[in-house]
């Protein structure tokens, strides 16, 4: 049975077209019965592309044969299934990736190293490549430039809603454009998470580039939110540019004229992320975790962090539960620098608690009105020093237990 849509989803927005890119979606049975479960994507020759992908020290198959293909620099295709993460699979995974490479290439007339595969599901299972390879001479034959769509929905697990995201923008004055979707909503943690993320474009960027603006991208976006503390096995941002957009060369990731490109991409990132964190397993609530007057930034974010992955402040927020001394339990716990009798709290625009102390006269009532809402805004001041940060997160009920708890059943 589908989970039920999360009340924080938001529509899928018209995707348009993004040029040298197009996609199929299909259904190969891989563990789902009677919906699509398989992507194919075929990018235009001359492709260039970069990628981030998990830090958890057991990855998954797809994610070593990805890290060696972007050495190359160019991609040609992209096979995304579902169902199966294709993780502690051994030299089976290994052989599931190369015999799936393999057929898309012969498909798509490119050496197998120009293609990238991506997998999402349950761990430890081997993967049937064999269903893979079956179903791909048939998703090449409907490849469409329209593809986005079907696309986003034919990478979900349990998620309750297909995201997608565009952005246009310009280098040197010529249009160029942005396309992207993903996918995650539980195993969701910085370094990434149980997520996946394939962006296009048509400008026109060379593989070291991509990289450096996808690294800075990932950073505030995706390595930013959290769901549940938990980084997946499997989780992989690629961006893949076609070079179609007619603008002059770039000198390199800080020349001027990737100005705007690199604020769109940043933007996409950042609405796709949180749109994971929207759809967080048994998710009702949205939260925006700020701390200001940290020793440093990167102090700042992971205190952030700490207070999004707190179980108590998730269940409080939960609950409506205006308990802000479990916010102050987490910022201790954190381990970064931090003095308790310069300590402010504040949710969402009233502080509760000033320089270690209640704030006289303090009112609860806007509080937990504000508590009640769909998105909400915590508020840390350290007095330290300059360092700012943030995290989002979403909040931990019930859901959460009853969809992990029979994710396998």
């Amino acid at each position: 049975m589908a989970p039920a849509l999360s009340p924080l989803a938001l529509p899928f927005p018209e995707m348009g077209t993004v040029p040298g890119v197009r996609l199929a979606t299909g259904a190969a049975g891989i563990r789902y019965v009677g919906r699509p479960d398989l992507v194919l994507a075929d990018f235009a020759p001359g492709t260039t592309v970069g990628g981030v992908f998990t830090r958890n020290r057991c990855p998954g198959a797809p994610i070593d044969w990805c890290r060696e293909a972007l050495a190359g620099g160019l991609a040609r295709g992209l096979v995304v299934n579902a169902g199966n993460a294709n993780v502690f699979t051994g030299r089976a995974g290994v052989a599931a990736c190369a015999e799936t490479a393999a057929a898309a290439a012969g498909l798509l007339g490119c050496p197998s190293g120009q293609v990238f595969l991506a997998s999402t599901g349950v761990i430890g299972e081997v993967l049937p490549h064999e269903r893979i390879t079956a179903a791909l001479p048939a998703l090449a034959d409907r490849l469409s430039e329209a593809g986005w769509a079907e696309a986003a929905r034919g990478i979900m697990t349990t998620d309750t809603f297909p995201k997608g995201a565009i952005r246009r923008t310009a280098i040197g004055g010529v249009p160029v454009r942005l396309a992207g979707i993903a996918k995650g909503s539980g195993m969701i943690a910085p370094d990434m998470a149980t997520m996946l993320c394939f962006v296009a474009t048509d400008a026109g960027l060379p593989s070291p580039v991509l990289q450096a603006l996808l690294a800075r991208a990932v950073a505030g976006s995706f390595n930013c939110t959290t769901v549940d503390s938990d980084t997946s096995t499997s989780d992989t941002v690629l961006l893949f540019a076609t070079g179609l957009a007619d603008h002059a060369p770039v000198a390199g990731p800080e020349d001027p004229a990737l100005a705007d490109f690199a604020m769109a991409l940043d933007a996409l990132l950042l609405e796709l992320a949180l749109m994971v964190v929207r759809d967080g397993e048994g998710a009702s609530r949205l939260v925006r975790i700020e701390v200001a007057g940290a020793v440093s930034d990167g102090s700042a974010r992971r205190m952030a962090l700490a207070v999004a992955n707190s179980p108590l402040v998730k269940t409080a927020i939960a609950g409506g539960d205006a308990n802000w001394g479990r916010i102050v339990m987490a910022v201790g716990k954190s381990g970064e620098p931090a003095d308790r009798d310069r300590l402010s709290i504040g949710v969402g625009g009233t502080w509760m608690a000033r320089a270690g102390t209640v704030v006289p006269g303090y009112d609860e009532a806007p509080v937990v009105a504000h508590m009640r809402g769909r998105e909400l805004e915590i508020a840390i001041e350290l007095g330290l020093g300059a360092g700012r940060g943030h995290a989002w997160t979403c909040d931990l009920t019930h859901g959460y237990i009853d969809i992990n708890g029979s994710y396998r059943s």
